[in-house]
């Protein structure tokens, strides 16, 4: 992307918001002391953490000593699935929705390979989970669940409330990856039963590389690193504290501004799906209504994504392939999100993830409709798969 370029990815990443940075610029510039240390550099670093876990507990109705700074979204999934797993060694079943993220998704498979046995719940057309279904798939051996609040994908919203009710009524503990979630819905785990769910700071405006696990009190967690006990004893390591006072900043800003940063979102995205659906051979994936404020998922009929992904790219557009976890990586394939929905590998490997965010504006979208539709003409024309 060339200066001047229209970010419509922000479901892969936001950009940093400059009060964030100004919240981290006294920890990249200071004493940069440890916070496990007695002096007062560390004291300041600690205290910088501290801040920090109240505006993050602030953002999904929790105590602050319920939260966990970890690097990211994928540490705390892996976290949260492999402690659960660990707390309760004589459970050996799992369940995970068929459209979990990757970090998910993989630590499932890990415990497979450990002897578990894994339960993957099918999803309706639009990628939603039936509490029914999750009821049915419960067991006494159950060790855990996951399920994430809404899909990094598709952008479809996921009924926790009472997927949760089911897990709390059977004693099975509910993990949630909220990292798509947080700071375009409002979340109370003070309301809503889950036992732990996965943040991250980049999809809030904040810094890469870090992120946090909220665990309720009570919920029997092992640890998966090991090390000076940090975090509880709950994640080694010396803490990312510009990282963490910036994750911390992005958390209070959203808090504060959810309602217009969703209002102004939703606009754009009605903005977005009307001019998109108006061309022939495009379908919107995910549930129409119950889905992010930001998200807009397409199949595109005779156009394979990567290449429209380029080509977008070219003329100052920057949107997504599928999920941007999984998208360029060695062995790409067909993404599990849309397989489990119900729809082809051809139609899967057409799919385009357009994102939104609160500094997007109408003029940039309404650039942006005009370029996509030249895009998606022109990659038709190209194709030797496109009957006209």
């Amino acid at each position: 992307m060339t200066e001047g370029s229209v970010y419509l990815d922000h479901a892969a990443s936001t950009p940093l918001d400059p009060r964030v940075l100004e919240a981290m610029l006294p920890h990249l510039r200071g004493a940069g002391g440890n916070p496990s240390s007695l002096h007062a550099p560390g004291a300041a670093a600690r205290e910088a953490i501290e801040e920090a876990r109240v505006s993050v507990a602030g953002l999904l109705g929790a105590r602050p000593d319920e939260i966990f700074f970890t690097s990211g979204g994928t540490e705390s999934d892996n976290l949260a699935i492999l402690g659960l797993a660990a707390s309760d060694p004589e459970k050996k079943h799992v369940v995970v929705s068929a459209v979990e993220h990757a970090a998910v998704r993989g630590a499932a498979r890990h415990l497979e390979s450990r002897g578990y046995e894994v339960t993957r719940l099918g999803v309706d057309a639009d990628g939603r989970v039936s509490p029914e279904d999750l009821a049915t798939a419960l067991r006494p051996q159950t060790a855990l669940v996951a399920v994430m609040w809404a899909n990094n994908e598709v952008g479809t919203v996921q009924p926790v409330a009472e997927l949760a009710e089911v897990c709390r009524e059977r004693g099975v503990p509910l993990h949630a990856d909220a990292v798509q979630a947080a700071g375009r819905l409002r979340i109370d785990v003070s309301s809503v039963p889950v036992s732990t769910l996965a943040v991250s700071s980049h999809k809030l405006y904040g810094p890469q590389g870090v992120g946090a696990l909220y665990v309720r009190e009570g919920v029997k967690l092992s640890p998966v690193l090991f090390g000076g006990g940090q975090e509880g004893g709950l994640r080694s390591g010396t803490e990312n504290v510009a990282g963490i006072a910036g994750f911390g900043a992005a958390s209070r800003l959203a808090s504060e501004e959810m309602e217009e940063r969703v209002r102004h979102e939703e606009g754009l995205r009605e903005q977005l799906i009307s001019g998109v659906l108006a061309l022939p051979g495009v379908r919107l994936n995910g549930h129409r209504e119950e889905r992010l404020s930001n998200n807009i998922h397409l199949c595109i009929d005779g156009v394979e994504a990567e290449s429209l992904v380029l080509f977008l790219d070219a003329i100052g557009y920057a949107v997504g392939s599928g999920s941007a976890c999984a998208s360029g990586t060695a062995g790409h394939r067909a993404s599990p999100v849309l397989i489990a929905m119900g729809r082809g590998e051809d139609e899967a490997f057409s799919a385009v993830r357009i994102s939104v965010g609160k500094d997007t504006t109408r003029e940039e979208v309404e650039g942006f409709l005009g370029a996509f539709s030249t895009a998606v003409s022109r990659l038709r024309e190209l194709s030797p798969l496109y009957a006209s």
